[in-house]
């Protein structure tokens, strides 16, 4: 099996973050500010340990700023019906997934919000120019992904937050695609809220993510419930992160995120990035040759990983089983929970094949995936 589906999930992870896991889970899973005893207290170390981390990675100043949820979308959720009022005018991509896509649908269905949406250009990226024209001083909540899950395209985030932080507007990044791989630095980005999952390139299991909230941003807990802390009081607690935080946490997975991030942190983001830069060059040198295949990716240097295309007279799916079923290999075919991304693109009824290339791939691979989607494309004729 060849698996070049790591923008849904990355796979295989680093052999350190099953070991953490599973030697946690042996040594002593207990609930982490729950109890004075000593397995609580570990379990609050490891909580920790990863929240710093976190910090270390993001270059977030306070890490207790970060709160851990099961996944992005939860953390998304979290963000937008946490910070908007009723009145609030929100500006989003059409390259958004539906994580955020739906929840500001929703808030725009029942009147609560006004929703402008911004086009992207041939490829799905989003210009500095068309953000600085839709968000100005009359805003109050602009929404951006880092890198599009469809096409690969890296985001001006740095630049968009800059222009944020200067009109005043609060400004949400879901860096679901992209963290682990593309830098980020919510202090010199003028970040205020960073969504994040832990199960993609940041290497970590499923069940894991997480969002961080600026200090001064205001934001409304969406679930309420027993957090370790004010246990006498019947409200929930306005402290960070258990403002957030309510229930058990997944501490073993906790654990083996924060084993992810040091992977990241001693391999390094850049080398992490050239390598599937690497292998994104062998995909584009070879299919764009293709002339039954038409790429909607940018080249590896504006790109978070992903290859995305289409077969002439050939649906999604179909290729995405062929390739399957007859060659071993694990792609994503369909709309990738972005239909506007894909009515931009004109690719929403076939949807398009996505490659995603991880780190723990050899060149090999690479390789045979090419031969195969060659093979399926001259076996049209």
């Amino acid at each position: 099996m060849i698996y070049l589906d790591n923008a849904a999930t990355s796979w295989p992870k680093p052999p350190q973050v099953i070991q953490a896991m599973a030697d946690f889970l042996r040594r002593g899973c207990a609930n982490p500010g729950r109890g004075a005893h000593i397995m609580a207290r570990q379990a609050d170390e490891a909580v920790l340990n990863t929240r710093e981390l976190l910090a270390k990675l993001f270059n977030i100043p306070d890490p207790m700023r970060i709160s851990f949820m099961p996944n992005a979308t939860m953390a998304l959720n979290m963000a937008i019906h946490g910070v908007v009022q009723a009145g609030f005018k929100v500006v989003a991509t059409m390259m958004e997934h539906n994580s955020v896509l739906r929840p500001l649908k929703t808030l725009e269905k029942a009147g609560i919000i006004q929703l402008e949406l911004i086009k992207p250009e041939r490829l799905g990226e989003i210009s500095i120019q068309s953000i600085r024209k839709e968000v100005d001083n009359t805003k109050d909540l602009f929404c951006m992904t880092l890198s599009s899950n469809v096409t690969g395209s890296i985001m001006p985030v740095a630049e968009a937050g800059r222009h944020c932080r200067a009109n005043g507007v609060i400004f949400l990044v879901d860096a679901s695609q992209g963290a682990g791989v593309i830098p980020l630095d919510c202090e010199s980005m003028c970040i205020d809220l960073l969504a994040f999952s832990g199960h993609k390139d940041l290497l970590g299991p499923q069940g894991t993510g997480g969002l961080y909230v600026r200090d001064g941003i205001k934001i409304k807990p969406l679930v309420q419930g027993g957090t370790g802390s004010y246990s006498e009081r019947l409200t929930q607690p306005e402290i960070f992160p258990d403002s957030l935080e309510s229930g058990t946490l997944n501490v073993p997975g906790i654990v083996g995120l924060g084993k992810g991030i040091q992977f990241i942190l001693d391999t390094g983001i850049s080398n992490i990035r050239a390598r599937k830069q690497q292998y994104m060059k062998i995909l584009f040198e070879n299919l764009e040759k293709e002339s039954r295949i038409k790429i909607y990716s940018p080249h590896p240097e504006e790109n978070s990983g992903i290859l995305s295309f289409d077969i002439e007279r050939l649906d999604s799916s179909e290729a995405g089983y062929l390739l399957d079923k007859k060659f071993g290999i694990c792609s994503r075919s369909g709309l990738h929970c972005s239909p506007l991304a894909h009515r931009s693109l004109n690719t929403h009824e076939k949807g398009l094949i996505r490659l995603s290339p991880g780190y723990f791939n050899e060149e090999i691979d690479i390789d045979l995936a090419v031969k195969a989607i060659q093979g399926i494309v001259r076996g049209l004729d």
